[in-house]
């Protein structure tokens, strides 16, 4: 297991370098200009001056080889800097904000905890909702609990975070005033009064993230149980007088889990890419409300490096959930 580990390390690396490429190549061709939001008063020289400073001069294969090596070198060393006081970065140009004229990856180290806060408890909320719901449906096919989870996940998976976020919104915080519309982002937790203010604050994002991942996590989770529950193993676990629980837990589940490891791997990307709209909703000061104003802005280092760390993150998804595979079925083996 870990030589395959190891070799799926080593077979990402191009895997990256490929999808850098093609990042690079798409945002450098798209329309805008970072000068373009200066105010018409800067002389053209200064102007000129300006775009040399920050590169845009420069030819595109330059310029994707310094991102490169600032992203899989520099940008390293200064974390390793920070967090062990050595000074190996020292001297060495950092991928810079054309916004902010700040560190790129130190504006998202700063804003990563308030996505990780929403993004990470809505996915567990999400994940364990749907398991139990999908292995009841799969249970009970056909019956009353079964059908009207079919008709709740339905409609939680078509309605899109932009819709249901703002209906939550106008339910919870307009009409009823249970809960707050807006993400403070400068609040700390210190006693339990902060503590559920946190937590008060936190529903309705993780409320709005985790219905889609319930409704099609649920729904894969019935499908692969009522796959594994009449495999033969299944049927030999019964006729050998195993409790129905035994036989759904111990057996039926096990198997139905290697196909939903996949869903769950593969889906944490897709809420991170639900966060960034449900961030602009209610607020939250985190990563994706950040990816929404570099674009805005133009600020292309801060656009390349955190949709390249979002695809980072899915290659490390795959490996992950095939990693999975050998722990949870013993008749898969990594060669």
């Amino acid at each position: 297991m870990l030589s395959y580990a190891l070799r799926r390390l080593a077979y990402a690396v191009p895997t990256l370098l490929f999808i850098s490429l093609v990042l690079f190549a798409l945002l450098d061709l798209a329309p805008g200009d970072p000068m373009a939001q200066l105010p018409l008063t800067i002389p053209p020289e200064v102007r000129a001056d300006m775009r040399a400073a920050l590169g845009l001069g420069e030819p595109a294969p330059v310029r994707f080889g310094k991102w490169l090596w600032q992203l899989f070198a520099v940008e390293p060393m200064a974390l390793a800097d920070s967090a062990f006081g050595t000074d190996l970065a020292a001297g060495s140009p950092r991928l810079i904000s054309w916004q902010t004229r700040a560190p790129v990856m130190e504006t998202i180290v700063q804003r990563l905890p308030q996505t990780l806060w929403v993004v990470g408890m809505a996915y567990v909320v999400g994940v364990l909702i749907a398991l139990p719901l999908g292995i009841v449906s799969a249970c009970r096919q056909n019956s009353v609990f079964d059908r009207a989870g079919t008709l709740v996940t339905m409609v939680g998976y078509s309605v899109p975070p932009f819709f249901s976020g703002v209906l939550a919104i106008v339910i919870f915080s307009v009409h009823l005033g249970w809960l707050p519309s807006i993400y403070d982002t400068t609040h700390r937790v210190t006693d339990w009064s902060s503590f559920t203010v946190q937590l008060r604050q936190m529903t309705l994002p993780v409320l709005v993230l985790s219905l889609q991942t319930t409704a099609q996590l649920s729904r894969f989770t019935r499908a692969a149980m009522l796959d594994s529950l009449h495999q033969d193993h299944v049927r030999t676990a019964r006729a050998k007088g195993l409790s129905e629980v035994a036989v759904v837990l111990g057996h039926g589940l096990r198997t139905a889990l290697v196909p939903v490891v996949t869903v769950i791997a593969l889906g944490l990307p897709q809420v991170f890419g639900g966060a960034i709209i449900t961030e602009q909703i209610f607020k939250v000061n985190g990563v994706g409300h950040l990816l929404i104003g570099a674009i805005q802005a133009g600020d292309l280092p801060m656009v390349q490096t955190v949709t390249f760390l979002l695809a980072v993150l899915v290659v490390l998804a795959n490996i992950a959930a095939d990693l999975a595979y050998g722990l949870l079925d013993p008749r898969i083996r990594h060669g």
